[in-house]
């Protein structure tokens, strides 16, 4: 079921979205590389990508093969002692019952250094978050207090949402009244009180065209002017160097808050909000959608997935990093490593878990797309 959904998302917009992905994955592990050559753990492979080796070069110095495999998705860092093995124990005591040392394994290291490289991959993503967010402020600018004509989200049950408009849709026509700006369109909505508007728009290259009544407006204020019940999607404006600094860096807190606050949500009402959680399948299909916002929309998005992908790796979980971390973190405490065998079994029950929340996750972004929800 994966697989056809996501052989739904066609077009340059999910080009550029596995292109994105596989940029933060890269840099991710980069991270993992990074520190752990910095403290001496030799590589055995970077990989750009999966699945079988395309392209490979050896650094004669390092060892390292640097590696393109066949499927641009993602990539790898593959240090020495990390053979793949569920227990952080196990290769622990593989490694002490070695016949001779290498002090180029990672088991070999310090509980603080193997610690320093398993998170090296997370804290990676979350700088990079903030290096997109200034980039996109630098290259396109940053929002602004005025509207595009493009509709960035739609109300649950309101007439827009009835007349079947979707997040991504421009406006192009009201009343047959070409529509040439965001207030334009908003202040025309307004004084419709009442009155079934003729809407014109744009959804994947092709014009479309609905009758929509404006209802009372459900904000504030603002209860005597008409609403569709949709919001447009904000503009974005040029500024000066500091001002992409400090906007960059108030954006991120946003990011960060947004992020943070969303899982936080999850875990303390799993069952409210669990079928608003989005993989790969989802976030694809929202990238697609705020692609059609423009390139400084699309890269806080980026931001946010960065923050995102750092933050649930530290989530403690096998097959993460903070599943390892988090047995790295007991070493600390306890002097030695945990018991093979308990660790063994935690991963165990974690894992499966893990995959039960993945089902989960990607049987919501499937019913979304078939329902229709979303451009495709």
């Amino acid at each position: 079921m994966v697989v056809f959904a996501l052989a739904s998302l066609t077009g340059t917009g999910v080009i550029i979205f596995l292109v994105t992905l596989s940029v933060l994955v890269v840099l991710h592990e980069l991270g993992h590389f990074a520190v752990a050559r910095r403290v001496g753990v030799k590589v055995n492979e970077f990989a750009v990508g999966m699945g079988p080796k395309l392209l490979g070069w050896t650094n004669p110095k390092t060892g390292t093969l640097w590696s393109i495999r066949a499927l641009p998705i993602g990539g790898y860092c593959a240090m020495q002692g990390e053979d793949g093995k569920s227990s952080e124990a196990e290769q622990q005591r593989e490694f002490r019952e070695a016949p001779a040392a290498d002090g180029g394994n990672f088991q070999a290291k310090t509980p603080w250094q193997r610690l320093a490289i398993v998170v090296a991959g997370p804290i990676a993503n979350f700088i990079l978050a903030y290096v997109i967010l200034l980039v996109g402020a630098f290259a396109f600018g940053v929002a602004s207090d005025t509207f595009q004509p493009v509709i960035a989200q739609v109300v649950h049950g309101s007439p827009a949402d009835v007349a079947g408009l979707r997040a991504g849709d421009r406006i192009v026509v009201l009343d047959n009244v070409p529509v040439t700006n965001g207030k334009m369109l908003v202040d025309t909505i307004h004084a419709s009180l009442g009155k079934k508007l003729d809407v014109v728009y744009e959804r994947n290259g092709e014009r479309n065209e609905v009758f929509v009544k404006a209802e009372p407006c459900k904000v504030p204020g603002l209860e005597h002017d008409g609403c569709l019940g949709f919001n447009p999607a904000n503009a974005f404006v040029r500024v000066d160097p500091a001002q992409a600094f400090s906007q960059s860096f108030h954006e991120y807190g946003d990011v960060a808050y947004q992020v943070v606050g969303s899982l936080g949500l999850l875990v303390t009402h799993f069952t409210k909000y669990a079928d608003q959680v989005s993989g790969p399948i989802g976030m694809g299909q929202a990238a697609v959608t705020v692609l059609e916002f423009g390139w400084g929309p699309y890269l806080r998005l980026a931001a946010l997935i960065s923050f995102a992908l750092g933050l649930f790796n530290l989530l403690p979980l096998p097959a993460l990093d903070g599943g390892r971390g988090i047995f790295i973190v007991a070493e600390l405490l306890r002097g030695k490593p945990v018991d093979a065998e308990k660790e063994a079994f935690v991963h165990l029950a974690g894992f499966a878990a893990l995959m039960v929340l993945m089902l989960v996750v990607a049987f919501h972004d499937i019913a979304r797309i078939a329902s229709g929800q979303g451009p495709f």
